[in-house]
């Protein structure tokens, strides 16, 4: 299977899918960001992956070079702009969220979380829609928030679930992408 992956970051996330054994039987084949200094260029140069920088607003441009490399599914990795038109594009995309959804969407979720006095945050992978972070929930990993915990130090232990459940929500994806093209055979 074919992934495209878009980023505004760092970048760990994309490294990740790009490492992660469960991630194997697939091929990233392009990575799209939108910032000039994204950090996710470095690594995508690192393992000889297509990178290109696309501004956010241009979406037909994104669709036109997803449609070239015939991507199977889009993966928002970091990605922190707003898809305007996910129906236009040529496959699914699914995003990781730093909350647990429907709780938290959009920006500054980790601090509103701390903020309400929650004990338990977490990260969500789901399929982009048309509304902010209210597609459907393919799996979702639970944080706890600690007394001594930081804006800092709980987006770290969030982002090490979502270096956990990004990869297994690419597998259950694939194994449902495998079947469909196999019984069309």
């Amino acid at each position: 299977m074919k992934i495209g992956v878009m980023c505004s970051g760092n970048g760990t996330n994309f490294e990740n899918i790009v490492t992660n054994p469960i991630c194997r039987q697939n091929e990233v084949v392009l990575m799209i960001h939108n910032t000039k200094k994204c950090g996710a260029v470095k690594r995508a140069a690192k393992w000889g992956i297509p990178h290109v920088r696309i501004p956010h607003k241009d979406e037909d441009k994104m669709i036109e070079m997803f449609k070239v490399w015939r991507v199977d599914l889009i993966v928002l990795a970091g990605y922190m702009r707003v898809i305007k038109n996910p129906s236009s594009f040529p496959c699914p995309i699914i995003n990781v969220h730093p909350s647990l959804l429907p709780k938290y969407k959009g920006l500054n979720v980790v601090e509103r979380a701390m903020e309400a006095g929650e004990t338990k945050t977490g990260c969500t992978v789901h399929y982009v829609n048309e509304e902010l972070d209210s597609g459907q929930i393919i799996t979702q990993a639970e944080v706890d928030i600690l007394p001594d915990d930081t804006v800092e130090s709980l987006t770290k232990a969030i982002q090490r679930k979502e270096y956990a459940i990004l990869p297994m929500a690419i597998e259950m994806f694939r194994k449902e992408y495998e079947k469909n093209v196999n019984s069309k055979v």
